[in-house]
């Protein structure tokens, strides 16, 4: 029997669902790991500057909860207005998708504009309270001097991106990033040491590309190839739609808010009980986190525009099969994850840090923290599905739940137990990730297996 062939790309009622997911997911998990080398490729070079390396490491760690915060942004008018977006398309309805584009788009500048000078009033008074010292201070301060200056950059580069993936184009969606992340890696190591300005280096060189990426991404959308463009007319600030857009995007708002509440207690708690080797320890897991989870966040973007298509097009069947097959793929490559980490901590340590101390807590550091990560294949596949079928309200209570119910409360009570002491911060991640991800992906199952019947017989 011939093979079907899909016509238009963005029809994702066609074809095959792994086929779809895996099309869509290869070219977006290339994307999220190449934009997460943002932030990585600066952490690695400034960890390996001669002899004040770890101090610029934990510094760039202390200013990270900062940055997390405009990422919640780009979240909640991104992903909140993306699943709209194919939603519409699914309908058939350009227009409307049009307007969701054009108030994303509205409200991701706007509010890169309110967040730089937010920022800029503030980040000093909270480096200290989140945990820097005389030391590091300095590294973190210097950094958001300069980063602070592109965020309406990254507000668009990654912000926008939702929409070029939700029309079926994730090559370009990968291009988008690797065009920054190229440039990054490039000029990195020309400020950082060529021109030995340290971690301001660094921020510039991450600017320049996020404008860049910006440039490439405004391009793509407002240009003839893609079949719903961003124009003049649609940036027209539509109150009704920003309110469903926030409505969806505010569950990972929400996520990225509690992780940055979480880094930011973390840190605090960690300065407290053992010091900047500690919270240089957690810089180390966070960005092994951010470089680990860019398959789970290629697979689960992947699928999210997938579900909230066919979800549109009242193809229920489909939408539940790659709910399903979500699932099984995270799972899958969770435990690969559990694995590698579980067994070789010294190899991803070493990547960040030369420093004996730093070395030596994270190591025993990381398997605390990644024990039972794959359980995070339950988180994943809950929200994502909660998210795509435009169930803000469990999507937002499970990211809360796990974060800012579980997680930021253990912190200061695991330390007290069993003698825990600084292990008990780190302890905190993996029994929410347990009682979190449980409940999030059993109420998913029973909330959408009524919703999601066949639309046939």
């Amino acid at each position: 029997m011939a093979r079907a062939v899909i016509k238009d790309r963005s029809d994702f009622t066609q074809g095959s669902i792994p086929q779809n997911i895996f099309r869509m997911a290869v070219p977006m998990t290339a994307a999220v790991l190449i934009n997460a080398l943002y932030s990585i490729v600066d952490r690695i070079y400034l960890g390996h500057i001669p002899g004040a390396g770890s101090f610029a490491l934990t510094g760039i760690g202390l200013a990270f909860p900062i940055i997390t915060i405009i990422t919640a942004f780009q979240n909640l008018f991104g992903n909140g207005g993306s699943p709209l977006f194919a939603m519409a398309s699914g309908e058939g309805d350009k227009d409307l998708a049009q307007r969701y584009m054009g108030n994303a788009a509205f409200m991701l500048v706007a509010t890169g504009l309110l967040l730089t000078a937010v920022a800029y009033a503030v980040k000093e008074d909270v480096l200290w309270l989140i945990g820097a010292s005389d030391v590091t201070f300095s590294y973190a301060n210097d950094y958001l001097d300069v980063y602070l200056i592109g965020t309406v950059f990254v507000m668009i580069s990654v912000g926008l991106n939702p929409y070029i993936n939700a029309q079926g184009y994730a090559h370009t969606g990968m291009v988008t990033v690797m065009i920054g992340a190229v440039i990054n890696i490039v000029l990195d190591p020309v400020f950082i040491f060529v021109l030995n300005m340290g971690v301001k280096g660094a921020a510039i060189a991450t600017i320049i590309a996020q404008f860049v990426s910006a440039t490439w991404v405004l391009l793509f959308l407002c240009g003839k190839r893609v079949p719903v463009r961003l124009t003049f007319k649609s940036l027209k600030p539509d109150f009704r739609l920003i309110g469903k857009i926030m409505a969806l995007g505010v569950t990972d708002f929400c996520f990225a808010l509690t992780n940055s509440a979480v880094s930011m207690f973390s840190n605090a708690r960690l300065q407290l009980l053992g010091g900047d080797s500690w919270v240089g320890a957690m810089t180390v897991i966070s960005s092994m986190r951010e470089v680990l989870l860019t398959v789970m966040h290629g697979i689960s973007g992947a699928a999210k525009p997938i579900m909230s298509y066919n979800y549109g097009a009242k193809r229920f069947d489909r939408t539940k099969a790659t709910s399903n097959y979500l699932f099984i793929m995270v799972l899958a490559y969770f435990l690969i994850v559990w694995v590698l980490v579980m067994v070789w901590p010294g190899f991803f340590a070493g990547l960040f840090t030369e420093e004996s101390s730093v070395y030596q807590c994270s190591i025993i550091a990381i398997r605390v923290f990644f024990c039972l990560q794959f359980f995070m294949a339950m988180q994943t596949t809950g929200q994502s599905t909660f998210t795509a079928l435009g169930m803000a309200r469990y999507a937002l209570f499970f990211s809360l739940f796990r974060k800012a119910i579980l997680v930021i409360p253990l912190i200061y009570i695991l330390p007290n137990m069993f003698n825990l002491g600084v292990l008990g911060v780190f302890a905190a991640e993996p029994v929410s990730d347990v009682i979190g991800a449980t409940a999030c992906f059993v109420t998913m199952k029973v909330t959408t297996n009524r919703k999601l019947r066949p639309a046939t017989t």
